[in-house]
């Protein structure tokens, strides 16, 4: 099997365009995006000190509180600054690519992969990365895979107000069409946008069971988003926030409400 390469806008963008390090902290809808992860995994998580194996674990946002709670975490990322940033946080890092893993089969009790299913624009290559991480996981074990919401870029450029501009809606128009964000194409990196049914069945297709899907940030988070840029008051810690987590929370039990949110998270057995 050849050794997959990541795409070089992908590295570029990261390691010179974009600060990941901050994205979780920087604004409202990112720290509600950190706290709904916490809280959806910790519900799937076995107890501490078992191993995560963290498959795209950039700058190491979630190694940390990861390793903070007691997990033996160990982090891949494909970007080297985001190994450094890691490393210097004190996790355990390697530069590495998710559909091609070092570790050994069966090896951790948990295999996350919040970041790769983003950026892989081919089939093949998500099921690669699907596949890799049920190797490496013990059987039973607990797989869970971030997507990018198909219908996310169309709330974020309204709160943004970028869809007023004609560039703008016609990426947005192409992603709700094809789900590709074009390489090449400005504001963002070469990406793929699931519908939650569509990330369920490449999960279902890679053999993981118990497959579920949840709205990472849920419905309203687009309106923190535009209160926040268009104020220009930080709402992290404010009556807004609070509503938007509780939206988030009340709206799981309704699938239809899936579309409204700007991550999704799948949960599933190896």
């Amino acid at each position: 099997m050849t050794t997959p390469q990541v795409d070089p806008e992908i590295i570029d963008f990261y390691t010179d365009t974009f600060e990941e390090a901050t994205r979780l902290s920087a604004t409202a809808d990112g720290v509600l995006e950190l706290v709904r992860t916490q809280e959806l995994l910790r519900r799937y998580l076995p107890a501490a000190p078992a191993t995560v194996l963290d498959v795209g674990g950039g700058p190491g946002a979630h190694a940390r509180w990861l390793a903070a709670d007691g997990y033996r975490v160990h982090l891949v990322d494909p970007v080297k600054r985001h190994i450094e940033q890691a490393a210097a946080a004190g996790c355990s890092a390697e530069i590495g690519d998710a559909r091609s893993l070092a570790a050994a089969d069966d090896s951790y009790d948990v295999t996350l992969l919040l970041g790769p299913l983003y950026h892989l624009l081919d089939r093949a290559d998500r099921d690669r990365a699907l596949v890799e991480a049920r190797r490496v996981t013990v059987p039973g074990g607990l797989v869970a895979a971030a997507a990018i919401n198909r219908y996310a870029s169309l709330f974020e450029h309204t709160a943004t107000t970028w869809l007023d501009r004609a560039s703008v809606r016609d990426a947005v128009t192409d992603i709700l069409a094809t789900g590709v964000h074009e390489p090449g194409r400005k504001g963002f990196t070469a990406a793929y946008f699931h519908t939650g049914p569509q990330l369920a069945e490449e999960l279902r297709g890679a053999g993981f069971r118990d497959v579920t899907v949840y709205a990472i940030e849920g419905p309203t988070w687009a309106l923190l988003k535009a209160t926040e840029q268009h104020t220009g008051q930080p709402l992290a810690d404010s009556s807004l926030f609070r509503a938007a987590l509780a939206a988030a929370r009340a709206a799981e039990p309704y699938p239809d409400l899936l579309a409204a949110s700007s991550h999704l998270l799948a949960v599933a057995r190896a």
